[in-house]
C-alpha cells in the first residue's frame, strides 16, 4: 500500500503576527468572506504568492533568445489558460494581469461565496452551514468543502443536493409560482 502522504502546511504565517494594519484588513476578509479563521486567508495568500512567482519568471524568460523563450512563452499560456478556467482570469489576458491578481479575486471562486452570491443561502455563513451538512451539489455531486474552488464551467451547476430538504423547497416554490 506504501506510506501514507506526509501532511504539509498548505500556508505561511505572516512575518510580524502583531501588525495592526495588517490585522485589521484581515479581519475584514475574514468576515466578507464568511472564513473559519485566517487560516484559510493565509492559504489563498500562498496560491496567489505562487502563481505571481511564476509569472514573475515567466516575464523574465519571455524575450530570452531560442529555445527557453519559447519554453517560456508556452509555459505562460498553460498558465493563463489554468486561471481562465478557475475563472480569475478573462478571456485574452496576459501575464501582468497575474501579477495585478488580489486574494479576494480567488476568495471569489470558493463554493462558499458562490452558494450565496447565486442566492442559494441569505447569509455567508448561512451558505459554509449549508455546504458543510451536505446541503449542496456542483454537477449533481455533493460537496462539503466551502473552500472547494469552483471553475467557471461548474459555476452554472451549483444547486442543492437532490435528498436535501432544501431542493424539495425549492422546487415546491417554483411550482407556486409558475400557477
Amino acid at each position: 500500500m506504501g506510506d501514507p502522504k506526509r501532511h504539509r502546511k498548505k500556508y505561511v504565517t505572516p512575518p510580524h503576527p502583531w501588525d495592526r494594519d495588517r490585522l485589521e484588513k484581515e479581519e475584514k476578509i475574514v468576515i466578507k468572506y464568511g472564513l473559519r479563521n485566517k487560516r484559510e486567508l493565509w492559504r489563498f495568500q500562498n496560491i496567489l504568492r505562487k502563481y505571481r512567482r511564476v509569472a514573475r519568471d515567466l516575464l523574465a524568460k519571455v524575450d530570452l533568445p531560442g529555445s527557453e523563450g519559447e519554453y517560456a512563452k508556452a509555459k505562460a499560456q498553460t498558465v493563463i489558460k489554468k486561471l481562465i478556467k478557475m475563472g480569475i482570469l478573462e478571456e485574452n489576458s496576459t501575464l501582468d494581469d497575474i501579477l495585478n491578481l488580489t486574494v479576494e479575486d480567488f476568495l471569489e471562486r470558493r463554493l462558499q461565496t458562490r452558494v450565496f452570491r447565486l442566492g442559494l443561502a441569505n447569509t455567508i455563513k448561512q451558505a459554509r452551514q449549508l455546504i458543510t451538512h451536505g446541503h449542496i451539489a456542483v454537477d449533481g455531486r455533493r460537496v462539503t468543502s466551502p473552500s472547494f474552488i469552483v471553475e467557471r464551467d461548474m459555476e452554472s451547476k451549483i444547486d442543492y443536493y437532490v435528498n436535501s430538504p432544501f431542493a424539495k423547497k425549492s422546487i415546491a416554490e417554483k411550482v407556486e409560482s409558475n400557477e
